[in-house]
């Protein structure tokens, strides 16, 4: 029996709806990750999965399918053999109380890579077919089980790299983001609900109600585009590119906001000659620090000291900040000031006065207007202060304030066209333009935001977004 997919792309005015999937089809993957381990897990969505289960699947004690939703130990056996390939727990689960709202299996094997292959091919000889990257969070999103935005909130909890971002993807999950959006969209819809039916019945609109709409929508469009930086900085982390003369204590700042002799460190001028990546877990950010090779003077003839130098220039044109380490023992130069002029560039911009223990911290001189913190690499001193102020700069201050952050620029995207739609129609409404035209940008900004949680999306844009899941989730 073919599932009923939900209809999805339906706008105000011309329906739209995503081509039919195949979701007669049962599916199988790998859900587990590559690699030796204690267990392994096959799974199974679909109308068949039950019937593949069936097929390969001998019981020691109960019938999974006779005890749904209950573990139940056994083998699974190669019917074309009678071999038995591993002793497994399987369990199966009756639509539509599943993730997928289909019949889903999942078999529990000893977690070895031969083994679960060899479960799946015999998955797939009964009659499954192989998962496409996240297609059972697609079937889940299609048949109503989720929305768009948490769907994609199921990809950013299993690639989460630190508490913050996880914790972020879980309450978007649990639909916090898509709570307020709609409630947002409500709005919306209301206004728009309010010009039609002065167009339908020729009548003057209601501009006060309408605009208290809008205005509140505008408010809270506003918000939730501003909170896209905390959400998509959380989720993703930022690069972060430590900048400076020769010499001034680059390689010891990253050891120490590693805690580990990660980069070797001499008197030495020019000991780092090509770029050094490492990523840590700062106040629940993810950050990637690159160290770089010495700036602001000539390479000379040395071809790999010039090839160090054009990689740390490339470093810091793809950093999302610039940690500027200056020697605050000794005056600033041109050189110096070369080396801000280009960290100017990056989106960010931390002036890190290092070595204070050589001496009393100086004033920031030529750099004012760019927030700084003094430190000392060597004996530690400030390096709390230096953590604080990335995380702040990063955030810009909006650490822990929402809740519900827009999460990526797909969303981010969205939500500025839905704010540009819903101002033109309130100011177009005030000025005394025509309904018909604050109608279609109230059903602009309608689509936007149904953008976001999927009411309004096309198959191309599902084609991109699953491709980005693993396959098995």
């Amino acid at each position: 029996m073919r599932a009923s997919p939900r209809r999805c792309g339906r706008s105000e005015e011309d329906p739209l709806a995503l081509p039919e999937v195949l979701s007669g089809d049962t599916i199988a993957a790998i859900a587990t990750p590559a690699g030796a381990g204690g267990i392994g897990i096959v799974r199974l969505s679909g109308p068949q999965a039950g019937q593949v289960l069936r097929t390969l699947f001998r019981h020691s004690s109960r019938d999974p399918l006779q005890s749904p939703r209950r573990l139940c130990l056994g083998q699974v056996v190669d019917p074309a053999t009678g071999h038995a390939v591993d002793e497994v727990l399987a369990v199966y689960m009756p639509g539509p109380g599943t993730f997928t709202r289909e019949p889903v299996v999942e078999i529990d094997t000893h977690g070895g890579g031969l083994v679960l292959r060899e479960v799946l091919r015999l998955c797939l000889r009964a009659g499954a077919r192989a998962a496409q990257p996240g297609e059972f969070t697609l079937r889940a999103f299609l048949n109503g089980r989720i929305d768009l935005a948490q769907a994609e909130a199921v990809r950013d909890l299993v690639s989460a790299r630190t508490h913050l971002a996880g914790r972020q993807a879980l309450a978007q999950l649990e639909g916090a983001l898509s709570d307020r959006v709609r409630r947002t969209r409500g709005s919306l819809l209301d206004a728009l609900a309010g010009v039609e039916a002065a167009i339908d019945f020729d009548e003057t609109v209601d501009y006060d109600a309408v605009a208290e709409l809008l205005h509140g929508a505008e408010d809270e469009l506003r918000a939730l585009v501003k909170s896209a930086r905390e959400g998509i900085r959380r989720r993703e982390g930022l690069r972060v590119t430590i900048v400076g003369r020769p010499n001034v204590g680059k390689s010891s700042l990253l050891n120490s906001l590693l805690r580990n002799d990660r980069a070797i460190v001499t008197d030495i001028p020019g000991t780092t000659r090509d770029t050094l990546e490492e990523s840590v877990d700062l106040a629940g950010l993810a950050i990637t620090f690159v160290d770089t090779a010495g700036l602001g003077a000539e390479a000379g003839d040395d071809p790999v000291e010039r090839l160090g130098r054009e990689r740390s220039w490339r470093a810091l044109r793809g950093a999302d900040m610039a940690l500027l380490v200056l020697d605050a023992s000794r005056p600033l130069d041109d050189g110096d000031r070369a080396v801000a002029e280009g960290a100017a560039s990056a989106p960010l911009m931390l002036a890190v006065w290092n070595k204070i223990d050589l001496g009393p911290p100086r004033e920031p001189g030529p750099l004012a207007g760019c927030p700084e913190v003094h430190v000392s690499a060597l004996t530690g001193a400030g390096m709390e202060r230096l953590e604080a102020s990335i995380v702040s700069l990063a955030l810009q201050g909006d650490r822990g304030e929402d809740e519900a952050p827009l999460t990526s620029e797909r969303h981010l995207d969205a939500a500025r066209r839905a704010l540009e739609a819903a101002s033109a129609a309130r100011e177009g409404l005030a000025d005394g333009y025509r309904l018909d035209m604050a109608a279609e940008d109230l059903r602009g900004a309608c689509r936007a935001l149904g953008e976001i949680t999927g009411e309004s999306v096309d198959a191309d844009l599902l084609t991109r977004l699953f491709a980005t899941f693993c396959v098995g989730k």
